[in-house]
């Protein structure tokens, strides 16, 4: 007879799993809070006070931690001195570890968690068992997962039992599983600090002095931003946003694709209203709000139909049958939403190619998650960027015009969209916009002036005149008067931008010669 130790946070699957282990012959060992989960479903359990013969203690801190519960984990059954030993000293063996461990990155991403209780959530016994079991893989099953109960049962069913191919992936698992988790706990702990002998969570968020990254494979892609690059698309351990997509149909996204589902989704992060953008190459090509979420989309599209040729789209609302209807009128590789209604599944997978995305990105809205990118031989990494100072109706009394005249209503409405587009466009740039869409993008450019003209060369195709009477942005200062008469020919009425250049006044003049009002935000958008 097997002999299996299950102890629980996770009870998801736990009945039904203890009961084709007893059915299999498996003799159930467990701690007091599993254990009566399992009683009360009928099942036959061996507490570990009775293998131990020492009751829990301290509040549960010390229950499995005991020679005859570790004894029978780590005992080579080919070693005759360790079988002795077990003999020796009344240890029984057990074959079978099912341990999750306590709900620690649950508590820790609640700040209202204070320090002593974040500490009692630090599961100490679950992880020995857990690495006891998998270092002696060959001899004793580790399942941390529940969607591995199946695949265990059915291994015990295999004539000759577990492969040694099956242990020891699930001991790789488990590894992967106590890694994350301690990973969790060292990066809560660098938000701890102390202050008059007491220890206590900081509110505010620094940079930690170490920084531990638990990183689990989702799926390999196809390769990198070119074939001969390998890749893969991993998330991190709290399996937000793209950590947590769904891909609901069409072909293999790349290692691109993803990269553009990203820059997509930050755009429309940015607004409460409905919102689309359609993304190529990082960059946005056209951005818009609308009634709803098929407005919001054709607005975008259409701000730079011949760039929206396969791009990638994104809306912050579920996808309807209407806005589906929309987007499968164009060439679009891919789209991502929230959400994707049932009546407008038709719609889209009559558009067999383009892969269909879901992922609650908006709980990211408020968020001040770190990013981590990889330069030669290290790791740079900083706070998310978020546009904060235009998280509300625009005039703030943090904002300052600079001209001799304010902009006015509208104008306000419309230097408020283009600010929150603009901190997403890759530096430099300058765009031009109305209140409710864009109308050209001048990205990347290694001067403002040339990103001017590179707006307005896009802006022709909508017209000679596309840009008279929107408003710009620029996402970094204008250091010489040269970029501001740029934007004043090609047609904008206003202008926002952080100021702090040692030729403001300078600028400022020259705004007022062009009769443009300007405002100063004091705070630099770059995206490099």
């Amino acid at each position: 007879m097997l002999r299996a130790l299950v102890s629980l946070s996770d009870k998801s699957g736990l009945v039904a799993f203890a009961q084709g282990l007893s059915a299999r012959g498996v003799e159930i060992v467990s701690t007091e809070g599993t254990a009566r989960t399992l009683v009360d479903a009928g099942l036959p359990v061996v507490s570990v006070a009775d293998v131990t013969g020492f009751p829990e203690m301290m509040d549960g801190r010390v229950k499995t931690l005991h020679p005859k519960v570790h004894g029978g984990i780590l005992a080579r059954r080919t070693d005759p001195a360790h079988m002795a030993s077990a003999r020796d000293h009344g240890i029984g063996l057990i074959d079978l570890v099912v341990v999750n461990l306590y709900p620690f990155a649950a508590a820790a991403a609640d700040p209202a968690t204070p320090f002593d209780r974040l500490v009692e959530e630090i599961d100490i016994g679950g992880p020995s068992l857990v690495r006891g079991a998998a270092k002696n893989f060959a001899d004793v099953l580790v399942v941390v997962d529940p969607g591995d109960y199946t695949a265990v049962l059915e291994a015990l069913d295999r004539p000759g039992g577990p492969s040694l191919a099956f242990r020891f992936e699930l001991a790789r698992k488990a590894f992967a599983h106590t890694a994350a988790y301690d990973a969790a706990i060292a990066s809560a702990l660098e938000q701890v600090s102390e202050s008059d002998g007491v220890l206590a969570r900081r509110a505010d968020r620094g940079m930690p002095s170490r920084l531990t990254v638990a990183l689990e494979k989702l799926r390999d892609l196809r390769y990198g931003e070119n074939p001969h690059q390998p890749a893969a698309w991993y998330a991190l351990a709290r399996r937000a946003g793209l950590g947590k997509a769904a891909v609901l149909q069409g072909k293999e996204l790349s290692y691109t694709n993803l990269l553009d589902l990203d820059a997509a989704a930050r755009i429309v992060l940015e607004f409460a209203e409905p919102a689309a953008v359609v993304v190529k190459h990082t960059n946005p090509c056209g951005v818009a709000t609308g009634a709803g979420a098929a407005d919001a989309y054709v607005r975008a599209r259409e701000a730079d139909a011949l760039s929206a040729f396969g791009g990638i789209v994104a809306l912050n609302r579920a996808i309807d049958a209407e806005a589906a209807r929309a987007i499968a009128s164009t060439r679009i590789d891919a789209v991502i939403a929230p959400a994707v209604h049932d009546d407008a599944r038709e719609a889209l997978a009559r558009k067999t190619q383009m892969r269909v995305v879901t992922a609650d990105f908006t709980q990211l809205a408020a968020g001040a998650d770190l990013e981590l990118r990889s330069i030669l031989g290290a790791v740079l990494v900083q706070e998310r960027d978020r546009v904060v100072e235009a998280s509300g109706s625009w005039p703030t009394e943090d904002l300052r015009v600079v001209t001799k005249r304010a902009p006015t209503p509208g104008e306000w409405q419309a230097l408020r969209f283009a600010w929150r587009v603009m901190a997403h466009v890759k530096s430099n740039t300058v765009i031009f916009t109305h209140a409710d869409r864009t109308v050209a993008i001048g990205a990347g450019q290694m001067s403002r002036v040339d990103a001017v003209q590179v707006a307005r060369l896009k802006g022709q195709s909508a017209g000679a005149d596309a840009l008279r009477g929107t408003v710009a942005a620029s996402d970094a200062f204008f250091p010489f008067r040269d970029g501001l008469d740029a934007v004043a020919a090609a047609g904008a009425t206003a202008v926002v931008q952080p100021g702090g250049s040692v030729k403001d006044d300078e600028v400022i003049a020259a705004a007022d010669e062009h009769g443009l009002a300007m405002v100063f935000t004091g705070r630099r958008h770059f995206r490099h």
